[in-house]
């Protein structure tokens, strides 16, 4: 057992994809603060014109897939890396998750 554990620790694939979780840990701290500015933003430009900013709205939207997209990865749901390393997201997810049958 302890041999594979070995074996494991030596794959360079697992290296690769544990600097690329840190890099997305770090973009996904950093969105928080992103949407944060976003929901402000969207709230005084209600007030102030009594309705929403169309364009933040759909950056929003784009935002959140995006994000969703980086939790997927985050947790091994998915193996395709968000953006820079693939295309902005444009409206909502589409991705699925293939559940275990229990």
């Amino acid at each position: 057992m302890k041999e594979e554990i070995k074996q494991r620790l030596q794959k360079n694939e697992i290296w690769q994809r544990g600097l690329y979780m840190l890099f997305f840990i770090f973009i996904y701290g950093v969105s928080k603060f992103v949407v944060i500015g976003v929901m402000l933003f969207q709230f005084l430009t209600i007030i102030v014109t009594g309705n929403v900013n169309e364009q933040l709205l759909r950056f929003g939207q784009n935002l959140s897939t995006y994000l969703y997209q980086v939790t997927l990865f985050l947790t091994y749901n998915s193996e395709q890396r968000p953006f820079p390393f693939s295309a902005w997201p444009d409206g909502v997810p589409n991705h699925k998750i293939n559940y275990l049958d229990e």
